[in-house]
């Protein structure tokens, strides 16, 4: 027995180190200058996963921002960038998303993203290219090859321990090791990979001739960003330090910290900062919701596209996701709204028998009701339920529209404040109406707006006109990098959100 362990123990040595002899030796980094592992992932390989993946990254996240000019500076910008970079002859794809949320990524092969949401938080074109010189580095320096091959390499190794120790064929395996790849392309990299793309992206900025200290001020916004999300989910800022806006990157913190080491290493005379020039052009940026995705106004959710509208209410921060509306209030209070999707909608006959049987089917419904909200059928019911946290009461409510399309709120709340809230719960209920075409062609995003300050401007008094129900200030001292008390000077340059 003990001769057929040792035997077995050899043969587990013996499979996972035959895989790294068997493959391809490691290829130099063009980038970086060391060796790395890339043996599974050709560089003509990345293109053709990138043009393949494009299209579908443009789809899920809103599609192109629609300003040709707006795109046309930012790709000029990317461009310059990748000139100067270690893959100077690769044809890089810089595009602009229609998305609120602050975001940036790219894709093997020379795809870089960056999102609306993300611009806005920019104060010149130095912060700007420090965001596309860190996503070109994590092109140039082939890290989504690297994951890749290491990832089919770790599983060849166990597929090979499996067929040897089990004596089964490998053909499931196989199949899929060969399905691994698609899940990895925007898969976050490794803390190794972040820092190693910000020590590229100092080192493209400096050969631009922008100034490198920018990154390090950019990462600050985001550090400041990430604890404002956090303030408006109800999570502390401590947690919120952990990490950056890519949930694997290092933590923000790290960041800034190398960035201001590696900016003092590559110094550039008569650096090149751009703020007047980016602001001009970043004036009339949408903010936040696009006319599409609906459009949140204070407590206000508006939908032109799809003509309905209702009210949140006070003290409840409102989230506008791809499927849903989240609003959150205190003491873990919820208010979910979403639609059936049509073609089911259209399947559903009797509203009564959807909410109690069917959307509420496992929370025993009770009190069920019949209700007509502005002309519209609905039903009603509650229900108490244990949760992840806690003991929860939850209300359903279930709208019929004209056009057969039904629109469902959920709303939750723990048992002692649910006599408190049945008041406001019941006004965002009745708020929900449809809109008339022309209160529909009347909905328009709000924006950014690039200002002078007057002489009688503070920053209390410009950021309490914005039209936003809540963080009005924290808003504003983000996008612009201040403090709450900082002074403003007559004719300075500032942002604001404008209707």
């Amino acid at each position: 027995m003990m001769k057929n362990l040792r035997a077995r123990r050899f043969l587990y040595r013996v499979v996972l180190v035959l895989p790294i002899f068997a493959l391809p030796s490691c290829t130099m980094n063009p980038a970086t200058g060391q060796s790395s592992f890339t043996a599974f992932m050709s560089p003509q390989e990345e293109i053709q996963v990138g043009r393949k993946e494009h299209p579908k990254i443009i789809k899920e996240f809103g599609g192109e921002y629609r300003d040709a000019q707006f795109n046309t500076y930012v790709r000029s910008v990317g461009l310059k960038l990748a000139k100067v970079s270690d893959m100077p002859n690769l044809k890089f794809t810089i595009t602009v998303l229609n998305d609120s949320k602050v975001n940036a990524f790219a894709l093997p092969g020379g795809f870089v993203y960056i999102t609306r949401g993300l611009l806005a938080l920019a104060e010149n074109e130095a912060e700007m290219a420090g965001v596309l010189a860190h996503e070109i580095g994590h092109v140039t320096a082939r890290h989504t090859a690297e994951r890749y091959s290491q990832a089919m390499a770790t599983n060849i190794g166990l597929t090979m321990l499996g067929v040897l120790t089990s004596g089964s064929g490998a053909g499931g395996s196989i199949n899929q090791i060969a399905g691994l790849g698609a899940q990895l392309y925007l898969q976050g990299y490794s803390r190794e990979q972040e820092l190693e793309s910000d020590l590229l992206a100092i080192k493209y900025m400096s050969r631009a001739g922008y100034d490198p200290k920018a990154l390090q001020s950019f990462f600050q916004k985001m550090q400041a960003h990430t604890r404002l999300d956090a303030k408006m989910a109800g999570r502390s800022a401590s947690e919120a330090d952990q990490f950056s806006f890519f949930s694997t990157h290092p933590r923000t913190a790290d960041r800034i910290a190398q960035a201001a080491r590696l900016a003092k290493t590559a110094p550039v005379r008569n650096p090149r900062i751009e703020r007047v020039s980016f602001l001009s052009r970043l004036n009339g940026l949408t903010f936040g919701d696009d006319r599409a995705q609906g459009v949140r106004r204070g407590r206000t959710f508006s939908h032109p596209d799809l003509r309905f509208e209702f009210i949140v209410p006070p003290n409840f921060s409102m989230f506008n996701k791809p499927d849903k509306v989240l609003a959150r209030g205190p003491k873990g209070s919820a208010i979910i709204f979403d639609m059936v999707p049509r073609k089911q909608s259209k399947q559903i006959h009797n509203l009564q028998n959807f909410v109690v049987s069917q959307w509420g089917s496992n929370l025993g419904i009770r009190q069920a009701e019949r209700l007509v909200i502005n002309g519209q059928e609905a039903f009603t019911g509650a229900s108490r339920v244990q949760s992840d946290f806690g003991m929860k009461d939850v209300r359903l409510v279930a709208i019929r529209g004209r056009d057969g399309t039904i629109f469902r709120f959920a709303f939750l709340s723990p048992p002692s404040m649910t006599a408190s809230l049945s008041t406001v719960y019941r006004h965002t209920t009745y708020s929900f109406r449809r809109l008339s075409e022309a209160e529909a062609a009347a909905i328009r995003p709000i924006q950014i707006k690039v200002k002078a300050v007057k002489s009688s401007d503070t920053v209390q008094s410009l950021s309490s006109r914005q039209p936003l129900e809540k963080f009005k200030l924290e808003w504003f001292t983000l996008i612009n990098g201040l403090s709450p008390n900082q002074g403003l000077r007559a004719g300075q340059l500032i942002k604001v959100i404008s209707e």
